[in-house]
C-alpha cells in the first residue's frame, strides 16, 4: 500500500488538497474561510489533473528536432484544462471576494450564522 502512495504521491496530495477544502468550506462560518476552501478544492482539482496528464518521459507538444511522433509527446489538453480552469477560478474568486465586502457593509460581520440570524430577524437596512 504504501508503494502505491508513493508511486502516486501527486494524485494523493490532490486529494487531500481537496478534502482539506471542502472540510474548510463545510465547517467554517467566516466567508473569507470559506473562499480558501473553495480555492484549496480548486488547486487540488488542478493538481489532479496536472499529474494525470503527464507522461513519464514525454515532453511538451512542441514540435522540435523534426520529431512528429505523436507518442514523443503528452496529452496537451489537461495542461489547457489546468490554465482554462485557473483563469475562471481567479475570476470567480474575485466575484466572491467582492459579493463578501458588500455583505459586510450591509450586515457588519463575516458570519454566515449571524448574517441568517438577521435576515430571519427581518433587520435589514
Amino acid at each position: 500500500m504504501l508503494e502505491g502512495i508513493v508511486y502516486n504521491f501527486g494524485e494523493a496530495v490532490a486529494v487531500l488538497l481537496f478534502v482539506i477544502g471542502l472540510l474548510n468550506l463545510l465547517l467554517q462560518k467566516n466567508l473569507i474561510k470559506k473562499i480558501v476552501g473553495l480555492n484549496f478544492m480548486d488547486t487540488g482539482t488542478y493538481l489532479y489533473l496536472a499529474e494525470k496528464g503527464f507522461i513519464e518521459g514525454r515532453v511538451a507538444p512542441i514540435l522540435a528536432d523534426g520529431i512528429t511522433e505523436a507518442e514523443h509527446y503528452i496529452n496537451p489538453i489537461p495542461s489547457g484544462l489546468v490554465l482554462t480552469g485557473i483563469v475562471v477560478s481567479v475570476s470567480v474568486t474575485a466575484l466572491m471576494l467582492s459579493l463578501t465586502i458588500r455583505l459586510y457593509q450591509r450586515y457588519h460581520t463575516l458570519d454566515m450564522d449571524e448574517i441568517s440570524t438577521i435576515l430571519r430577524k427581518g433587520e435589514i437596512e
